[in-house]
């Protein structure tokens, strides 16, 4: 039973990683308006994302074997990591905040840690330090990339993707979306079947291919609320702006995914849309309320999942466990269902309101 349920959890926090990482990666090229329908933009990311899992065994690696001690690696503790996580994951996706879920699942670890005073703490300050460095890297990037632009555009109107250069332009944006999408499946895959690696449920092989599934799964059918936060609710995005955001995340996070490391994809990419919008409008777009609500729950999210695994786990240790397991799978099978209904629901509102075209 605790096996089961390890693998449910395991593979609806794989939906949730496709809703709010991966589903963010298009979100330049929808808020551009190159993919008009926000369904199109799901099913490129879902397909993406599936390719890119397939190469992402050194991040599960890391995951499943980098921070926690294999002693403390047990089933039970697996499935209440995964349940952690899952939850904090679950309650961000529902009011539309693009979350990094390589934040919440080694929040979880290390919560799970702390409770048996087992960690590995060198590779995990590592990890930290990288979430810090790369989304101020993308900011940069974008910032520098976005003054060029913007400098070259008022001399080259074709830059804005006028007359015949528009489908040109479309298609880079589209491709370096689907880039960005390669990299979320080739770096987040790992944070829901890492801990099944690491406890020897799975093989790394079997873990990214089924992994990589449910999480394409989850763009398509959770994906919507947080694309449509990523792309038209923090700035609008010129085609080439567009294309410099998700080149930029793309290539920072497979950077960082060849190395093993689980670095903050949404994080990352909004740094990197942040920036261009500064370059463009100046610092007034720090003003936007939706930008200072990220940053909140950014900095509140891992948090909050280390204190949840944390507790779940002292209950654990003190009280019948076979219990615990049976409230946390009901309860994450019970939203999980409520989920998928209201998100279905709102996209099928929404295909009818975008209308053809893509």
């Amino acid at each position: 039973m605790i096996e089961a349920a390890a693998f449910v959890i395991a593979f609806f926090f794989a939906m949730n990683i496709g809703a709010s990482g991966t589903a963010a990666a298009m979100g330049p090229a929808y808020g551009s308006g190159a993919i008009k329908r926000k369904r199109v933009a799901m099913l490129l990311v879902g397909a993406c994302a599936w390719l890119g899992a397939l190469a992402g065994g050194e991040v599960v690696r890391t995951i499943g074997e980098g921070i926690l001690p294999p002693t403390v690696m047990q089933m039970e503790v697996v499935v209440i990591v995964l349940a952690a996580a899952c939850f904090t994951l679950f309650f961000a996706n529902l009011i539309g905040i693009p979350l990094s879920t390589s934040e919440v699942v080694v929040g979880s670890l290390v919560g799970a840690g702390l409770a048996y005073q087992a960690l590995y703490w060198q590779y995990l300050l590592v990890i930290v330090s990288f979430w810090i460095v790369i989304p101020f890297a993308a900011f940069f990037l974008a910032f520098g990339a976005g003054k060029m632009i913007k400098k070259y555009q008022a001399h080259l109107p074709f830059l804005r993707g006028d007359g015949k250069w528009h489908k040109p332009l479309t298609f880079i944006l589209i491709a370096c979306g689907c880039l960005e999408a390669f990299s979320a499946g080739m770096n987040n895959v790992a944070n829901a079947v890492g801990p099944l690696v690491g406890v020897g449920a799975l093989d790394v092989t079997t873990a990214v291919i089924a992994g990589g599934f449910f999480v394409a799964l989850g763009a398509l059918l959770l994906g919507g609320k947080v694309l449509e936060t990523n792309g038209k609710h923090i700035t609008n995005l010129s085609l080439l702006q567009g294309s410099t955001v998700s080149f930029t995340g793309g290539a920072l996070v497979i950077i960082a995914s060849i190395f093993g490391l689980p670095v903050p994809l949404t994080q990352i990419t909004t740094a990197a849309i942040v920036g261009i919008g500064t370059a463009e409008n100046g610092f007034v777009l720090w003003q936007k309320s939706v930008i200072r609500r990220i940053i909140k729950v950014w900095i509140v999210s891992p948090l909050f999942a280390l204190a949840v695994s944390y507790s779940l786990i002292l209950l654990f240790r003190s009280q019948d466990y076979y219990t615990l397991v049976v409230i946390v799978s009901v309860f994450i099978a019970t939203v999980g269902a409520i989920s998928l209904y209201r998100s279905v629901r709102q996209d099928k509102e929404q295909t009818m309101r975008d209308g053809e075209g893509i």
